[in-house]
């Protein structure tokens, strides 16, 4: 059955990335077939959710031009450093992850909420693999918090197709008809991959240690999110 889970991730990872052979590193030999699989998936979510801040940003220049001087470039950088910031973003209230998912659809909130969405995403996905850009033989991962992630993504998803002000309007512009119109709903597909990619991987993660993923339901329009 894990082999089979296993096989199941890495055509799904490559479905997205590509087949190109890389070539064999020392390192490997600290890892199992799981491993190499998750360090996959750790750079596959990583860079859908850099394409996600990309779409939003397009589709929201506002946000950016809320901080002066700030760039596109300036705010990947910070979204996807080398080395997360371990007391969060100083603008966010020295918060990040899902504790500062509120601002986004916050009334009060006046920053850029782009940011803070995407803080709350791959702050919440940096935690689920406890901070870990590679994984090997002793590190364990949980497959609950796995689990839970893909949940509270799909809680990601409906806010920002649902989440409006007092006027009536979108906090943050995603999926619509274009002009001529043709649907996009690039955003929700990029979502669903990382959904999906979370979903899988908890439950290689559940087979591989004999664990069962406690399967708890919560209604997508909750800004409570489950713990990670």
């Amino acid at each position: 059955m894990r082999t089979i889970l296993v096989l199941l991730l890495t055509l799904l990872v490559s479905g997205c990335t590509g087949n190109n052979a890389k070539p064999f590193s020392v390192k490997n030999l600290a890892k199992s077939d799981i491993d190499m699989v998750t360090d996959v998936n750790i750079k596959e979510w990583k860079r859908l959710s850099r394409e996600l801040a990309i779409k939003l940003y397009k589709r929201n220049p506002k946000e950016l031009r809320k901080i002066t001087g700030m760039t596109l470039d300036r705010r990947l950088d910070m979204l996807f450093p080398v080395k997360r910031l371990p007391n969060g973003f100083k603008e966010l209230g020295y918060k990040d992850g899902l504790d500062v998912a509120p601002l986004a659809f916050s009334e009060e909130y006046q920053g850029d909420r782009v940011f803070a969405y995407m803080a709350s995403i791959t702050g919440m996905l940096h935690a689920a693999y406890n901070g870990k850009d590679e994984i090997f033989l002793l590190d364990e991962l949980s497959h609950q918090k796995l689990y839970n992630a893909a949940r509270n993504l799909e809680s990601f998803a409906w806010h920002l197709n649902n989440r409006r002000d007092a006027k009536g309007n979108l906090y943050l512009l995603s999926n619509g008809i274009a002009e001529n119109g043709t649907p996009n709903y690039s955003y929700e597909r990029i979502l669903g991959k990382l959904i999906s990619l979370q979903d899988v991987m908890a439950t290689v993660i559940a087979d591989s240690t004999n664990r069962t993923i406690n399967r708890v339901v919560q209604g997508a329009a909750s800004m409570t999110f489950f713990p990670i």
